[in-house]
């Protein structure tokens, strides 16, 4: 392929997906469904990006309820002494596998801006765990250099943070009532310097150097540094510094040449590397490299018996604007797309799990039971055979027997609605005692 889709491209789909979930027009739930095993061994298969699977999806729905939250998330990557990281570059496309940003114990981020490196220009272990939330770039004793970027409140971590993934945000504005990491972060965010040069690329070493050259920045800013490391004849590092050891990262280039003059040598070549346009710290979004998109839910218990307990399911949906039977758009906290008989007498106790039929070979799968209500699904394995007032019916696989009373639908029409994600996985079981954490990433 010759052609890219940038990552402004992707950040402004994802903020137009943030955009639609606040929109008033539109309700987003999270939901959970397939109480029955997918095969003889029960392995979950790759979902198809195809219309049959979110119909079938629909058919075997459960429950939904409205999305909590959604923030922007960027894989977690937590500090780790021994471990080496990258620093921020601007030529590095996405999140390299060594990450340059650590997400510490004391829930503080931080971007890695220059990578320790020994006199030969190889990069060292992190020793040195950064700490602090001023925002000023500072060197550690291993010789990372590293700038905070914001710290993430016990409710952003209750909603966000997991074991793969860290929230991230920018700060439109703070007041009175804002929580203090918002309005340290708010400061971090406005006191960046756009147009910084926070480090050097050595692109040949050169050879024949046998003393230090000097280093000359030209550019359309000010006041950039550059310290030189020779090491066996060549040019080993560079770094943003003056001679002094003082970090120095100028302001205002957009553009800018290096150039070595001295030392002996010849043939050696650096190239600078620019900070994001606003400054690091001015949107960690961009800092970051935030292409992904989570949204939040947790079902509690039985939702007022909208979700079922004692039973399991297997599918995870995010699903827009689902209807009514009336087609009017669902907007109730939390939805039971089951549907529900009601029995005028019972024979035998049915059990959840097991397939039930009527005389005529209508089928359907129990997902609940209530006293004398069976909640059930169909779908292309039991076939869409219709139950009706008076009829007997029986369990297949188990004893159960009785007679309906009524036959209704759920509350919701679970093939309405946009079907956006499907999430294949193991059966989890649910009891009343649970609370479901579900967290949706959506990468571009």
């Amino acid at each position: 392929m010759t052609a890219i889709i940038t990552d402004k491209l992707k950040k402004q789909m994802l903020l137009s997906i943030i955009d639609d979930v606040d929109s008033a027009d539109n309700n987003y739930f999270i939901g959970i469904g397939k109480s029955e095993a997918w095969n003889a061994t029960d392995a979950a298969p790759t979902p198809k990006n195809s219309l049959r699977d979110e119909r079938n999806l629909g058919l075997s729905l459960q429950s939904v309820k409205a999305i909590a939250d959604k923030s922007l998330v960027v894989p977690r990557t937590d500090w780790s002494s021994g471990a080496i990281y990258s620093s921020y570059n601007d030529n590095i496309e996405g999140h390299p596998a060594t990450s340059y940003y650590v997400f510490t114990d004391e829930n503080h981020l931080y971007i890695c801006l220059q990578q320790g490196r020994n006199a030969a220009g190889n990069a060292v272990n992190s020793t040195v765990k950064p700490t602090g939330t001023s925002g000023n770039a500072f060197k550690t004793a291993d010789g990372y250099v590293w700038k905070f970027l914001y710290s993430i409140g016990a409710l952003t971590a209750a909603k966000f943070l997991s074991s793969n993934f860290l929230p991230v945000t920018f700060i439109e504005t703070t007041d009175s009532d804002s929580l203090a990491s918002i309005v340290e972060q708010k400061g971090i965010q406005d006191a960046a310097v756009s147009g910084e040069i926070i480090g050097y690329t050595v692109t040949a070493g050169g050879t024949g150097y046998t003393s230090t050259p000097t280093a000359t920045i030209s550019g359309n800013g000010t006041l950039a540094k550059a310290d030189v490391t020779v090491s066996g004849g060549a040019i080993s590092k560079v770094d943003a510094r003056d001679s002094s050891g003082t970090l120095v990262f100028g302001s205002g280039y957009s553009y800018a040449d290096v150039t070595l003059v001295g030392g002996g040598g010849t043939g050696a070549t650096v190239r600078p590397i620019f900070g994001t346009k606003a400054g690091i710290g001015a949107d960690p979004r961009d800092d970051l490299r935030a292409r992904a998109i989570m949204f939040n839910a947790k079902p509690d218990g039985s939702e007022s018996g909208d979700f079922v307990i004692g039973n399991d399911f297997r599918q995870v949906a995010l699903i827009k604007n689902p209807l009514t039977h009336a087609s009017a758009k669902l907007t109730d906290a939390t939805g039971n797309a089951l549907n529900k008989i009601n029995l005028s007498s019972i024979g035998a106790a049915f059990s959840a799990d097991k397939t039930i039929a009527n005389a005529s070979g209508s089928q359907a799968y129990i997902d609940k039971i209530d006293s004398d209500n069976l909640y059930y699904h169909q779908n292309e394995a039991t076939g869409f055979g219709s139950f009706s007032a008076g009829e007997s019916i029986s369990e297949i696989d188990g004893s159960g027997t009785g007679v309906i009373a009524t036959d209704s639908s759920g509350e919701f029409n679970s093939l309405t609605g946009d079907i956006l994600y499907i999430d294949n996985r193991a059966a989890v079981t649910r009891v009343a005692e649970q609370t479901e954490d579900i967290k949706i990433v959506i990468q571009l």
